[in-house]
Protein backbone atom coordinates (compact mmCIF):
# COMPACT_ATOMS: atom_id res chain seq x y z
CA UNK A 1 0.00 0.00 0.00
CA UNK A 2 1.39 3.63 -0.91
CA UNK A 3 1.37 5.09 2.60
CA UNK A 4 0.04 8.97 2.11
CA UNK A 5 -3.25 9.48 4.23
CA UNK A 6 -5.86 7.95 5.88
CA UNK A 7 -8.53 9.12 3.93
CA UNK A 8 -6.94 8.23 0.55
CA UNK A 9 -6.07 4.95 1.55
CA UNK A 10 -9.61 4.41 3.16
CA UNK A 11 -11.62 5.35 -0.03
CA UNK A 12 -8.97 3.46 -2.39
CA UNK A 13 -9.76 0.46 -0.30
CA UNK A 14 -13.36 1.15 -0.66
CA UNK A 15 -13.14 1.36 -4.11
CA UNK A 16 -10.88 -1.59 -5.13
CA UNK A 17 -11.60 -3.95 -2.73
CA UNK A 18 -9.24 -4.92 -0.40
CA UNK A 19 -10.41 -8.68 0.01
CA UNK A 20 -9.93 -8.84 -3.69
CA UNK A 21 -6.63 -7.66 -4.00
CA UNK A 22 -5.44 -9.31 -0.52
CA UNK A 23 -7.21 -12.65 -0.52
CA UNK A 24 -4.49 -15.46 -0.56
CA UNK A 25 -3.14 -13.93 2.49
CA UNK A 26 -5.56 -16.34 4.08
CA UNK A 27 -4.91 -19.48 1.79
CA UNK A 28 -2.74 -20.97 4.83
CA UNK A 29 -3.34 -20.52 8.44
CA UNK A 30 -1.56 -17.69 10.11
CA UNK A 31 0.25 -19.70 12.33
CA UNK A 32 1.79 -22.07 10.40
CA UNK A 33 3.22 -19.47 7.60
CA UNK A 34 6.20 -19.10 9.24
CA UNK A 35 6.95 -22.94 9.88
CA UNK A 36 6.12 -24.08 6.33
CA UNK A 37 8.76 -21.26 4.99
CA UNK A 38 12.15 -23.00 3.77
CA UNK A 39 15.39 -20.87 4.13
CA UNK A 40 16.26 -18.54 6.57
CA UNK A 41 14.90 -15.36 4.91
CA UNK A 42 14.06 -13.06 7.77
CA UNK A 43 15.38 -15.55 10.68
CA UNK A 44 17.45 -14.26 13.23
CA UNK A 45 20.14 -16.06 13.70
CA UNK A 46 22.20 -17.35 16.88
CA UNK A 47 24.12 -13.93 17.26
CA UNK A 48 20.38 -12.14 17.59
CA UNK A 49 20.97 -10.91 13.90
CA UNK A 50 18.97 -10.56 10.86
CA UNK A 51 20.35 -10.34 7.68
CA UNK A 52 18.72 -7.41 5.24
CA UNK A 53 19.06 -5.16 2.04
CA UNK A 54 18.81 -1.59 0.81
CA UNK A 55 17.94 -1.51 -3.09
CA UNK A 56 18.82 1.59 -4.95
CA UNK A 57 17.33 2.45 -8.66
CA UNK A 58 19.34 4.46 -10.65
CA UNK A 59 16.37 5.12 -13.06
CA UNK A 60 17.61 6.66 -16.36
CA UNK A 61 20.83 4.50 -17.43
CA UNK A 62 23.68 4.95 -15.60
CA UNK A 63 26.77 5.13 -17.96
CA UNK A 64 29.21 2.71 -16.44
CA UNK A 65 32.37 3.52 -18.56
CA UNK A 66 32.57 6.74 -16.92
CA UNK A 67 31.44 5.55 -13.36
CA UNK A 68 34.18 2.59 -13.31
CA UNK A 69 36.46 3.66 -16.32
CA UNK A 70 38.33 1.23 -17.83
CA UNK A 71 41.37 3.15 -18.50
CA UNK A 72 43.44 -0.33 -19.53
CA UNK A 73 41.41 -0.29 -22.65
CA UNK A 74 43.01 1.98 -25.77
CA UNK A 75 39.34 2.41 -26.64
CA UNK A 76 38.11 4.75 -24.01
CA UNK A 77 38.88 8.33 -25.26
CA UNK A 78 39.74 9.76 -28.54
CA UNK A 79 38.37 9.29 -30.66
CA UNK A 80 34.99 7.82 -29.01
CA UNK A 81 34.80 9.46 -26.15
CA UNK A 82 36.32 13.32 -26.28
CA UNK A 83 34.46 15.75 -24.72
CA UNK A 84 32.95 13.53 -21.64
CA UNK A 85 36.54 11.72 -21.12
CA UNK A 86 37.69 11.17 -17.92
CA UNK A 87 41.20 12.27 -18.07
CA UNK A 88 44.55 10.07 -16.25
CA UNK A 89 46.84 11.19 -13.79
CA UNK A 90 50.51 11.05 -15.11
CA UNK A 91 51.29 11.47 -11.07
CA UNK A 92 49.28 8.09 -10.56
CA UNK A 93 49.60 5.68 -12.58
CA UNK A 94 46.13 3.75 -12.93
CA UNK A 95 47.92 0.13 -13.77
CA UNK A 96 49.85 0.49 -9.99
CA UNK A 97 48.47 -2.28 -8.05
CA UNK A 98 47.10 -1.91 -4.46
CA UNK A 99 43.96 0.05 -2.66
CA UNK A 100 41.94 2.91 -4.81
CA UNK A 101 42.77 6.57 -4.58
CA UNK A 102 41.41 8.51 -1.87
CA UNK A 103 42.51 12.11 -2.61
CA UNK A 104 41.96 14.33 0.49
CA UNK A 105 40.82 17.77 -0.07
CA UNK A 106 41.01 19.79 3.46
CA UNK A 107 39.36 22.34 4.89
CA UNK A 108 40.30 25.41 2.41
CA UNK A 109 40.35 23.17 -1.07
CA UNK A 110 36.71 22.27 -2.69
CA UNK A 111 35.65 18.40 -1.86
CA UNK A 112 35.98 17.35 -5.57
CA UNK A 113 39.33 19.34 -6.79
CA UNK A 114 40.76 16.18 -7.95
CA UNK A 115 39.45 15.59 -11.23
CA UNK A 116 40.98 12.74 -12.99
CA UNK A 117 40.08 9.17 -12.80
CA UNK A 118 40.89 7.41 -9.22
CA UNK A 119 42.68 4.14 -9.71
CA UNK A 120 41.28 0.81 -8.25
CA UNK A 121 44.82 -0.92 -8.17
CA UNK A 122 43.81 -3.67 -10.20
CA UNK A 123 45.58 -2.49 -13.06
CA UNK A 124 43.41 -1.80 -15.50
CA UNK A 125 39.98 0.72 -13.91
CA UNK A 126 39.33 3.69 -12.10
CA UNK A 127 36.67 5.32 -10.28
CA UNK A 128 35.06 8.57 -11.65
CA UNK A 129 36.41 11.26 -9.29
CA UNK A 130 32.84 12.29 -8.00
CA UNK A 131 32.35 8.67 -7.21
CA UNK A 132 35.94 9.66 -4.28
CA UNK A 133 33.95 7.98 -1.00
CA UNK A 134 33.64 5.02 -2.63
CA UNK A 135 37.40 4.69 -2.25
CA UNK A 136 37.27 4.15 1.63
CA UNK A 137 34.74 1.78 1.16
CA UNK A 138 36.38 0.13 -1.40
CA UNK A 139 39.56 -0.09 0.77
CA UNK A 140 38.33 -1.52 3.97
CA UNK A 141 36.95 -4.52 1.47
CA UNK A 142 33.17 -3.70 1.41
CA UNK A 143 32.40 -3.03 -2.11
CA UNK A 144 32.52 -4.83 -4.94
CA UNK A 145 32.32 -3.21 -8.42
CA UNK A 146 30.88 -5.82 -11.10
CA UNK A 147 31.13 -4.40 -15.02
CA UNK A 148 29.78 -5.41 -17.95
CA UNK A 149 26.02 -6.38 -16.50
CA UNK A 150 22.85 -6.82 -18.56
CA UNK A 151 20.89 -9.71 -20.15
CA UNK A 152 19.85 -11.45 -23.10
CA UNK A 153 18.01 -9.55 -26.04
CA UNK A 154 18.64 -6.27 -24.24
CA UNK A 155 16.09 -3.52 -24.43
CA UNK A 156 16.85 -0.28 -24.72
CA UNK A 157 13.08 1.17 -23.63
CA UNK A 158 13.60 2.69 -20.23
CA UNK A 159 9.72 1.33 -19.40
CA UNK A 160 10.61 -2.47 -20.63
CA UNK A 161 14.43 -2.79 -19.33
CA UNK A 162 13.26 -1.28 -15.42
CA UNK A 163 10.53 -3.67 -15.82
CA UNK A 164 12.84 -6.84 -16.61
CA UNK A 165 14.86 -6.07 -13.96
CA UNK A 166 12.42 -5.37 -11.29
CA UNK A 167 10.20 -8.94 -11.78
CA UNK A 168 13.91 -10.57 -12.44
CA UNK A 169 12.13 -11.60 -15.89
CA UNK A 170 14.01 -10.41 -18.96
CA UNK A 171 11.83 -10.03 -22.14
CA UNK A 172 8.48 -10.97 -20.29
CA UNK A 173 5.63 -9.16 -19.28
CA UNK A 174 4.10 -11.97 -18.09
CA UNK A 175 5.50 -11.75 -14.33
CA UNK A 176 3.62 -8.89 -12.65
CA UNK A 177 5.11 -9.04 -9.40
CA UNK A 178 8.76 -7.94 -8.13
CA UNK A 179 11.75 -9.93 -7.66
CA UNK A 180 12.20 -9.16 -3.88
CA UNK A 181 8.56 -8.91 -3.07
CA UNK A 182 8.66 -12.72 -4.27
CA UNK A 183 11.78 -13.19 -1.63
CA UNK A 184 9.66 -11.54 1.09
CA UNK A 185 6.81 -13.88 0.14
CA UNK A 186 9.03 -16.72 0.42
CA UNK A 187 10.18 -15.81 3.94
CA UNK A 188 6.68 -16.81 4.92
CA UNK A 189 6.79 -13.25 7.13
CA UNK A 190 5.12 -11.14 4.62
CA UNK A 191 1.29 -12.40 5.66
CA UNK A 192 1.95 -12.09 9.78
CA UNK A 193 4.51 -9.39 9.92
CA UNK A 194 3.46 -5.77 10.08
CA UNK A 195 6.99 -4.93 7.92
CA UNK A 196 8.75 -6.80 5.77
CA UNK A 197 9.94 -4.48 2.32
CA UNK A 198 9.24 -1.03 2.66
CA UNK A 199 10.14 1.33 0.09
CA UNK A 200 10.41 5.13 0.26
CA UNK A 201 9.45 7.58 -2.56
CA UNK A 202 6.79 8.70 -4.67
CA UNK A 203 4.66 5.29 -5.51
CA UNK A 204 5.31 1.66 -4.61
CA UNK A 205 8.07 0.30 -7.12
CA UNK A 206 7.51 -3.04 -9.33
CA UNK A 207 10.17 -5.07 -7.29
CA UNK A 208 8.12 -4.73 -4.53
CA UNK A 209 4.91 -5.24 -5.89
CA UNK A 210 2.74 -8.10 -5.63
CA UNK A 211 -0.93 -9.77 -5.04
CA UNK A 212 -0.33 -12.04 -2.26
CA UNK A 213 0.61 -9.27 0.09
CA UNK A 214 0.93 -6.04 0.88
CA UNK A 215 4.32 -3.82 0.69
CA UNK A 216 4.63 -0.72 2.34
CA UNK A 217 5.29 2.56 0.40
CA UNK A 218 6.33 5.74 2.36
CA UNK A 219 5.99 8.47 -0.25
CA UNK A 220 6.71 11.46 2.59
CA UNK A 221 8.30 9.79 5.48
CA UNK A 222 7.54 12.70 7.58
CA UNK A 223 3.77 12.22 7.01
CA UNK A 224 3.37 8.58 7.41
CA UNK A 225 0.15 8.77 9.30
CA UNK A 226 -2.70 7.30 7.32
CA UNK A 227 -5.34 8.41 9.21
CA UNK A 228 -4.04 12.10 8.96
CA UNK A 229 -3.79 13.01 12.48
CA UNK A 230 -1.05 14.28 14.07
CA UNK A 231 1.38 11.97 16.08
CA UNK A 232 0.01 13.20 19.45
CA UNK A 233 -0.98 11.25 22.21
CA UNK A 234 -4.24 12.84 21.55
CA UNK A 235 -4.36 11.86 17.74
CA UNK A 236 -2.86 8.43 18.28
CA UNK A 237 -5.57 7.61 20.35
CA UNK A 238 -8.34 8.90 17.39
CA UNK A 239 -6.54 7.01 14.90
CA UNK A 240 -6.68 3.30 17.57
CA UNK A 241 -10.17 4.12 18.32
CA UNK A 242 -11.21 4.35 14.18
CA UNK A 243 -9.03 1.17 13.51
CA UNK A 244 -10.73 -0.23 15.96
CA UNK A 245 -14.28 0.47 15.85
CA UNK A 246 -13.63 -0.94 11.96
CA UNK A 247 -12.37 -3.79 12.94
CA UNK A 248 -15.18 -4.69 15.44
CA UNK A 249 -17.55 -4.59 12.01
CA UNK A 250 -19.80 -7.27 11.68
CA UNK A 251 -18.45 -8.38 8.30
CA UNK A 252 -20.09 -11.91 6.60
CA UNK A 253 -19.09 -15.59 7.95
CA UNK A 254 -17.18 -15.75 4.84
CA UNK A 255 -13.08 -16.52 4.46
CA UNK A 256 -12.41 -13.26 3.85
CA UNK A 257 -13.35 -11.99 7.61
CA UNK A 258 -10.22 -13.18 8.45
CA UNK A 259 -8.28 -11.66 6.03
CA UNK A 260 -9.99 -7.95 7.13
CA UNK A 261 -8.91 -9.19 10.78
CA UNK A 262 -5.37 -9.33 9.65
CA UNK A 263 -5.19 -6.39 7.20
CA UNK A 264 -6.53 -4.14 10.33
CA UNK A 265 -4.42 -5.53 12.55
CA UNK A 266 -1.24 -5.14 10.61
CA UNK A 267 -2.28 -1.69 9.72
CA UNK A 268 -2.32 -0.67 13.50
CA UNK A 269 1.18 -2.10 14.36
CA UNK A 270 2.64 -0.65 11.35
CA UNK A 271 1.33 3.15 12.91
CA UNK A 272 2.27 2.08 15.92
CA UNK A 273 5.65 1.43 14.76
CA UNK A 274 6.32 4.52 12.94
CA UNK A 275 4.93 6.42 14.92
CA UNK A 276 7.90 5.50 17.25
CA UNK A 277 10.60 6.76 14.41
CA UNK A 278 11.87 10.04 14.29
CA UNK A 279 12.07 11.26 10.32
CA UNK A 280 11.75 14.70 10.80
CA UNK A 281 14.44 17.10 9.86
CA UNK A 282 15.65 17.70 14.15
CA UNK A 283 15.72 14.12 13.87
CA UNK A 284 18.44 14.03 11.66
CA UNK A 285 22.02 13.64 13.93
CA UNK A 286 23.71 11.41 12.35
CA UNK A 287 27.42 12.35 12.56
CA UNK A 288 30.67 10.33 10.83
CA UNK A 289 32.89 9.34 13.61
CA UNK A 290 35.77 11.18 11.84
CA UNK A 291 36.85 14.35 10.59
CA UNK A 292 35.69 13.40 7.11
CA UNK A 293 37.87 14.08 4.20
CA UNK A 294 40.67 15.91 6.31
CA UNK A 295 37.73 18.32 7.20
CA UNK A 296 35.71 17.71 9.93
CA UNK A 297 32.96 14.73 11.07
CA UNK A 298 30.22 15.43 8.11
CA UNK A 299 26.14 14.68 8.44
CA UNK A 300 25.68 11.30 7.46
CA UNK A 301 21.97 12.23 5.50
CA UNK A 302 22.90 15.66 4.05
CA UNK A 303 19.50 17.24 3.56
CA UNK A 304 19.97 20.86 4.57
CA UNK A 305 22.81 23.38 3.50
CA UNK A 306 24.27 23.33 6.70
CA UNK A 307 24.25 19.50 6.89
CA UNK A 308 26.07 19.18 3.57
CA UNK A 309 29.58 18.70 4.20
CA UNK A 310 32.03 21.65 4.77
CA UNK A 311 29.37 23.96 4.09
CA UNK A 312 28.48 25.41 7.32
CA UNK A 313 31.74 25.59 8.59
CA UNK A 314 33.15 27.55 5.50
CA UNK A 315 30.39 28.87 4.07
CA UNK A 316 31.59 27.53 0.84
CA UNK A 317 29.23 25.31 -1.96
CA UNK A 318 32.29 23.77 -2.57
CA UNK A 319 32.55 22.04 0.39
CA UNK A 320 29.31 20.10 -0.48
CA UNK A 321 29.66 16.74 -0.47
CA UNK A 322 26.60 16.38 -2.64
CA UNK A 323 24.74 18.84 -4.79
CA UNK A 324 22.05 20.73 -2.78
CA UNK A 325 19.17 19.09 -5.05
CA UNK A 326 19.67 15.84 -3.75
CA UNK A 327 18.29 16.52 0.02
CA UNK A 328 15.03 14.78 -1.14
CA UNK A 329 16.76 11.57 -2.06
CA UNK A 330 19.13 11.75 1.48
CA UNK A 331 15.77 12.06 3.20
CA UNK A 332 14.38 9.22 1.93
CA UNK A 333 17.38 7.50 2.20
CA UNK A 334 17.68 8.25 6.37
CA UNK A 335 14.09 6.80 6.30
CA UNK A 336 14.80 3.84 4.66
CA UNK A 337 18.14 3.58 6.95
CA UNK A 338 15.47 3.86 9.88
CA UNK A 339 12.80 1.86 9.03
CA UNK A 340 15.95 -1.00 8.53
CA UNK A 341 17.54 -0.30 11.85
CA UNK A 342 14.97 0.36 14.01
CA UNK A 343 11.74 -2.26 12.72
CA UNK A 344 11.25 -6.30 11.62
CA UNK A 345 11.82 -4.77 8.15
CA UNK A 346 14.53 -6.63 6.17
CA UNK A 347 14.18 -5.21 2.65
CA UNK A 348 13.98 -1.48 1.84
CA UNK A 349 14.69 0.97 -1.33
CA UNK A 350 14.65 4.29 -2.68
CA UNK A 351 15.69 5.62 -6.47
CA UNK A 352 17.78 8.27 -7.75
CA UNK A 353 16.09 9.41 -11.04
CA UNK A 354 17.66 12.28 -14.13
CA UNK A 355 20.38 9.30 -15.33
CA UNK A 356 19.29 9.76 -18.97
CA UNK A 357 22.25 11.83 -19.87
CA UNK A 358 21.87 11.83 -23.94
CA UNK A 359 23.02 15.53 -24.06
CA UNK A 360 25.69 17.80 -22.00
CA UNK A 361 26.89 14.92 -19.40
CA UNK A 362 29.75 16.38 -18.49
CA UNK A 363 32.97 14.55 -17.47
CA UNK A 364 34.83 15.12 -14.36
CA UNK A 365 32.09 17.84 -13.37
CA UNK A 366 28.51 18.05 -14.76
CA UNK A 367 25.25 16.33 -14.77
CA UNK A 368 26.33 13.01 -14.77
CA UNK A 369 29.15 13.57 -11.73
CA UNK A 370 26.41 15.33 -9.90
CA UNK A 371 24.47 11.95 -10.00
CA UNK A 372 27.54 9.99 -9.01
CA UNK A 373 27.99 12.15 -6.56
CA UNK A 374 25.26 11.11 -4.50
CA UNK A 375 25.61 7.67 -5.14
CA UNK A 376 29.36 7.87 -3.35
CA UNK A 377 28.30 9.69 -0.42
CA UNK A 378 25.56 7.24 -0.10
CA UNK A 379 27.25 4.03 -0.07
CA UNK A 380 29.80 5.71 2.58
CA UNK A 381 26.89 7.16 4.64
CA UNK A 382 25.28 4.08 5.01
CA UNK A 383 28.17 2.62 6.38
CA UNK A 384 29.37 4.84 8.63
CA UNK A 385 25.83 4.91 9.71
CA UNK A 386 25.26 1.36 10.22
CA UNK A 387 28.35 0.55 12.20
CA UNK A 388 28.01 3.57 14.27
CA UNK A 389 24.49 3.64 14.92
CA UNK A 390 23.58 0.03 15.19
CA UNK A 391 20.00 -1.42 16.44
CA UNK A 392 18.64 -4.09 14.46
CA UNK A 393 20.67 -3.97 11.57
CA UNK A 394 24.76 -3.51 11.65
CA UNK A 395 27.16 -3.01 8.82
CA UNK A 396 27.82 -6.72 8.26
CA UNK A 397 24.29 -7.76 8.14
CA UNK A 398 23.26 -5.63 5.55
CA UNK A 399 23.98 -5.31 1.83
CA UNK A 400 23.80 -2.20 -0.47
CA UNK A 401 22.97 -2.96 -4.12
CA UNK A 402 22.58 -0.56 -6.79
CA UNK A 403 20.35 -1.17 -10.16
CA UNK A 404 19.88 0.64 -13.29
CA UNK A 405 17.71 -0.74 -17.16
CA UNK A 406 21.07 -0.42 -19.42
CA UNK A 407 24.19 1.24 -19.91
CA UNK A 408 25.32 4.21 -22.52
CA UNK A 409 26.99 4.24 -25.67
CA UNK A 410 30.65 3.17 -26.23
CA UNK A 411 31.05 6.60 -28.69
CA UNK A 412 29.70 9.85 -27.72
CA UNK A 413 27.34 11.47 -29.48
CA UNK A 414 26.73 15.25 -31.04
CA UNK A 415 25.22 16.52 -28.22
CA UNK A 416 28.42 15.64 -25.58
CA UNK A 417 26.01 13.18 -24.42
CA UNK A 418 25.25 9.07 -24.45
CA UNK A 419 22.38 7.10 -25.84
CA UNK A 420 20.79 3.87 -24.88
CA UNK A 421 23.11 0.92 -24.93
CA UNK A 422 23.69 -2.17 -23.53
CA UNK A 423 26.19 -3.58 -19.97
CA UNK A 424 26.40 -1.30 -17.33
CA UNK A 425 27.96 -1.65 -13.72
CA UNK A 426 26.12 -2.77 -10.25
CA UNK A 427 27.51 -1.98 -7.18
CA UNK A 428 27.70 -3.89 -4.03
CA UNK A 429 28.59 -2.71 -0.34
CA UNK A 430 28.11 -4.43 2.72
CA UNK A 431 30.10 -5.44 5.95
CA UNK A 432 29.93 -9.25 4.37
CA UNK A 433 30.58 -8.52 0.95
CA UNK A 434 34.05 -9.95 -0.75
CA UNK A 435 35.72 -6.83 -2.14
CA UNK A 436 39.65 -5.83 -2.17
CA UNK A 437 41.75 -8.11 0.16
CA UNK A 438 45.36 -7.45 0.87
CA UNK A 439 48.45 -8.73 2.88
CA UNK A 440 50.50 -7.26 5.38
CA UNK A 441 52.46 -5.56 3.00
CA UNK A 442 49.91 -4.50 1.08
CA UNK A 443 50.00 -7.08 -1.89
CA UNK A 444 46.37 -7.48 -3.50
CA UNK A 445 45.19 -11.32 -2.73
CA UNK A 446 42.23 -10.14 -4.55
CA UNK A 447 40.24 -7.13 -6.00
CA UNK A 448 36.76 -5.73 -5.59
CA UNK A 449 36.54 -5.47 -9.51
CA UNK A 450 35.21 -7.97 -11.39
CA UNK A 451 35.02 -8.10 -15.35
CA UNK A 452 36.91 -4.89 -16.07
CA UNK A 453 40.24 -6.04 -16.50
CA UNK A 454 41.49 -8.16 -13.14
CA UNK A 455 43.79 -10.66 -13.90
CA UNK A 456 41.06 -12.76 -12.07
CA UNK A 457 38.15 -12.04 -14.62
CA UNK A 458 36.74 -15.29 -16.06
CA UNK A 459 36.11 -13.38 -19.40
CA UNK A 460 38.64 -11.42 -19.96
CA UNK A 461 38.18 -7.73 -21.01
CA UNK A 462 39.38 -7.23 -24.61
CA UNK A 463 40.48 -4.19 -25.53
CA UNK A 464 40.77 -1.88 -28.95
CA UNK A 465 38.64 -0.75 -31.25
CA UNK A 466 36.84 -4.23 -32.04
CA UNK A 467 36.80 -5.23 -28.28
CA UNK A 468 34.67 -5.54 -25.33
CA UNK A 469 33.57 -1.58 -25.71
CA UNK A 470 32.39 -3.24 -29.03
CA UNK A 471 31.13 -6.52 -29.54
CA UNK A 472 27.70 -6.19 -28.46
CA UNK A 473 25.77 -5.45 -32.17
CA UNK A 474 29.07 -3.98 -33.24
CA UNK A 475 28.43 -0.25 -31.29
CA UNK A 476 27.81 -1.30 -27.39
CA UNK A 477 29.58 -2.55 -24.04
CA UNK A 478 28.80 -6.64 -24.35
CA UNK A 479 27.82 -8.63 -20.62
CA UNK A 480 29.71 -11.23 -19.16
CA UNK A 481 26.79 -10.82 -16.47
CA UNK A 482 23.30 -11.48 -15.81
CA UNK A 483 21.79 -9.28 -13.31
CA UNK A 484 19.94 -12.05 -12.80
CA UNK A 485 22.93 -13.83 -10.82
CA UNK A 486 24.21 -11.18 -8.92
CA UNK A 487 20.53 -10.41 -6.84
CA UNK A 488 20.32 -14.50 -7.14
CA UNK A 489 23.41 -14.67 -5.20
CA UNK A 490 22.68 -11.87 -2.44
CA UNK A 491 18.64 -13.25 -2.22
CA UNK A 492 20.27 -16.73 -1.29
CA UNK A 493 23.95 -16.12 0.42
CA UNK A 494 22.91 -13.00 1.96
CA UNK A 495 19.53 -13.06 2.66
CA UNK A 496 19.15 -17.09 2.99
CA UNK A 497 16.87 -18.62 0.85
CA UNK A 498 17.26 -22.06 0.07
CA UNK A 499 18.10 -22.26 -4.02
CA UNK A 500 14.35 -24.35 -4.30
CA UNK A 501 12.73 -20.70 -3.28
CA UNK A 502 15.29 -18.96 -5.47
CA UNK A 503 14.46 -20.93 -8.69
CA UNK A 504 10.92 -19.71 -7.82
CA UNK A 505 12.09 -15.94 -6.76
CA UNK A 506 13.79 -16.02 -10.13
CA UNK A 507 12.47 -18.27 -13.04
CA UNK A 508 14.74 -20.43 -14.69
CA UNK A 509 17.50 -19.68 -12.67
CA UNK A 510 19.03 -23.29 -12.83
CA UNK A 511 17.96 -23.49 -16.38
CA UNK A 512 21.28 -24.48 -18.09
CA UNK A 513 20.13 -22.58 -21.15
CA UNK A 514 20.41 -18.91 -19.04
CA UNK A 515 23.64 -19.84 -17.11
CA UNK A 516 23.06 -18.12 -14.01
CA UNK A 517 23.95 -19.90 -11.37
CA UNK A 518 27.28 -21.54 -12.99
CA UNK A 519 29.12 -20.24 -16.54
CA UNK A 520 28.06 -20.82 -19.59
CA UNK A 521 26.36 -19.53 -22.96
CA UNK A 522 22.90 -17.81 -22.99
CA UNK A 523 21.09 -19.68 -25.79
CA UNK A 524 19.03 -16.63 -26.06
CA UNK A 525 21.61 -14.88 -27.86
CA UNK A 526 25.04 -16.86 -27.45
CA UNK A 527 26.46 -14.80 -25.28
CA UNK A 528 29.14 -16.41 -22.44
CA UNK A 529 28.06 -15.06 -18.82
CA UNK A 530 30.40 -16.09 -15.69
CA UNK A 531 27.13 -16.78 -13.60
CA UNK A 532 27.14 -16.15 -9.91
CA UNK A 533 29.93 -13.45 -8.86
CA UNK A 534 31.52 -14.78 -5.76
CA UNK A 535 30.47 -11.33 -4.03
CA UNK A 536 28.93 -12.76 -0.91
Amino acid sequence: MDVITRRSFLSHASALGLGTALSTLTDIPLVLQRALAEGNIGITGADGRTKKLIFIFLRGANDGLNAVVPFGDPAYGPPNRQDILIQKDPAQPFDARGKALFPVSGQTTPTFDYTAGLPLGNGFAALHPALKFLAPVYNAGDLALIHRVGYPKQSRSHFDSQNYWETGSPNSNLVKDGVLYRAMIESGLAHSSPLTGVSIGSSLPLILRGSKAAMTNLSDPTRYNLLAVPNTSQGNLKADAALGAANKAQFTGKRDRDLLELQYGNLASTLDIFAQLDFSEAGNTFVDDEATDGDMPYSLFPTTNAKNGGFARANNAQKYVVPNSAYGFFQNLKAASLVLNKTSALVAGTSIDGWDTHSNQGAATGSHANLLRRVGWAVYALRKYFTKYADKCRWDDLVIVTLSEFGRTTIENSDNGTDHAEANVMFVAGGGVKGLETDALGTVKRSGVFNCGGSSDPIAWQTGQTGSMFQSTGRYLKRNTDYRSVLGKLIRDHLGATQTQLDRIIPGYTDPKESLKARGVQTRDGTEVIGEPDIV
